[in-house]
């Protein structure tokens, strides 16, 4: 949990128990409930020994991992986990459609809206909205982590996806491509990552696994990323240079490995774009300590972790164990603030119905995190989530067990205001769960 003294400063985390002893006797209160955050009332800074922790993060396209942890002669211990989910899908696919109703106005006979996008320049280190989206969110969440704790360092995982070298499918010379050492490591780590370690064939799992050619190079298959495919060495031994036609008798498995062998490269291209504004952000903020991915995946190795986005944020850059994780790992989902639009449009762009101004009914927004105590009725019983206000009193509250819709505002109790995140909790991986 993260302390705060009597002014605001922050100290160093205590666990859980603690904090509910220094809450029961009366010395701290409740600054804020997600991430937890207690506040001493008889302590300062100056009274108090703070050794400092450091953050961890593994930035990605979809999820962003960030350990919190302490760090002492190359032991690291785990103090708090943190998944981001990140909405740059959703942020392109509203991107698309104000761009379409834009272009609808200029071929409509209506008053003509001149094209702008021609007399516009972009800055330096420009990043489209839904990458800008991925890096403004981690960074927002390093800010957060250091006004609740004392943070003396960070380390960030510099990913390197060369996408131009994977997707080129011949060997790339002079100023087109210096071929590092990592080259053929990289394109087998992403292979192993996207078909889940598992032979696209036989789905054998466990097993030593080759690099196929799903086009065979005799036949004029090339070595670009989408022609290659990981299967175990009885199948890579059986298909041979056979086309996956002739290879392949079922159907299903043809059409699967076809819709795989052709993924994109969208994610692995968004993690390329971020990852230098990333690192120069932070470096502004606080000193700032840069990892390969190779050496992350060794750490988690040698330290027998399962895979996953905060135990990859814990492993980031040199260390030497790691004797401590954490249990439950905070999910905070990307929602935004909501949207100034004044009406809700068709799937033509027509507006539909107008939205109401006033936003605040009976003190609480949509967004807000509430606990709703029902005595009696149908919907009796505790309830903590989100709330969905109406103006007519009747909210809806999205709890983890679903939605519960008709909750009356009177049984509302606030605990924390909407700040664009959705929050939920997970066991994490390796952690056995209570008996």
């Amino acid at each position: 949990m993260f302390v705060l003294d009597r002014h605001g400063t922050p100290l160093q985390p205590c666990p859980p128990a603690r904090a509910r002893r220094l809450l029961s006797r009366g010395r701290a209160v409740v600054a804020r409930h997600t991430p937890f955050t207690i506040r001493l009332k008889d302590r300062t800074a100056a009274d108090s020994e703070i050794d400092g922790v450091e953050i961890g993060i593994d930035p990605g396209s979809k999820h962003t991992g960030i350990a919190v942890f302490t760090s002492q002669g190359g032991e690291r211990r785990g103090r708090y986990a943190l998944q981001i989910d990140h909405r740059g899908a959703a942020i392109r696919k509203k991107m698309g459609q104000r761009s379409g109703y834009r272009r609808r106005r200029r071929t409509a006979n209506l008053r003509h809206r001149a094209p702008r996008f021609s007399n516009r320049t972009r800055p330096r280190g420009w990043l489209a909205p839904s990458l800008r989206h991925r890096v403004e969110t981690t960074l927002s969440w390093v800010d957060r982590f250091a006004r609740w704790a004392p943070v003396t360092a960070v380390h960030v995982e510099r990913v390197a996806f060369d996408t131009h070298a994977l997707s080129a499918g011949r060997p790339l010379e002079g100023i087109e491509y210096q071929q590092g050492t990592l080259h053929g490591y990289e394109v087998r780590e992403y292979l192993l990552a996207e078909f889940d370690r598992a032979c696209v064939y036989c789905d054998a799992t466990g097993v030593p696994l080759n690099i196929d050619h799903v086009r065979p190079r005799s036949r004029g298959g090339s070595d670009r990323v989408a022609n290659l495919v990981l299967a175990c060495v009885p199948c890579n031994r059986a298909k041979a240079d056979r086309p996956i036609e002739e290879f392949v008798a079922d159907p299903r498995v043809l059409a699967r490995v076809k819709a795989r062998a052709k993924a994109p490269l969208r994610d692995a291209a968004a993690a390329q774009s971020t990852r230098w504004a990333l690192w120069r952000a932070l470096d502004r903020r606080l000193p700032t300590r840069v990892g390969s991915g190779g050496r992350t995946k060794w750490n988690r190795a040698r330290n027998r972790l399962p895979k996953s986005h905060t135990l990859d944020a814990l492993c980031v850059g040199k260390t030497d164990t790691v004797t401590q994780i954490v249990g439950t790992v905070l999910i905070a989902g990307c929602t935004g603030r909501g949207t100034y639009a004044r009406t809700t449009p068709d799937r033509y762009g027509f507006p539909r119905l107008r939205r109401g101004r006033v936003k605040r009914h009976f003190g609480f927004t949509t967004g807000d995190l509430v606990r709703a105590v029902v005595p009696a009725g149908k919907r009796r019983g505790t309830h903590t989530g989100r709330v969905l206000v109406r103006a007519g009193g009747n909210f809806d509250i999205t709890t983890a067990q679903g939605r519960r819709p008709g909750i009356n505002h009177r049984h509302v109790r606030l605990l924390q205001r909407a700040d664009g995140y959705a929050y939920t909790t997970r066991k994490e991986k390796g952690v056995p769960s209570p008996a």
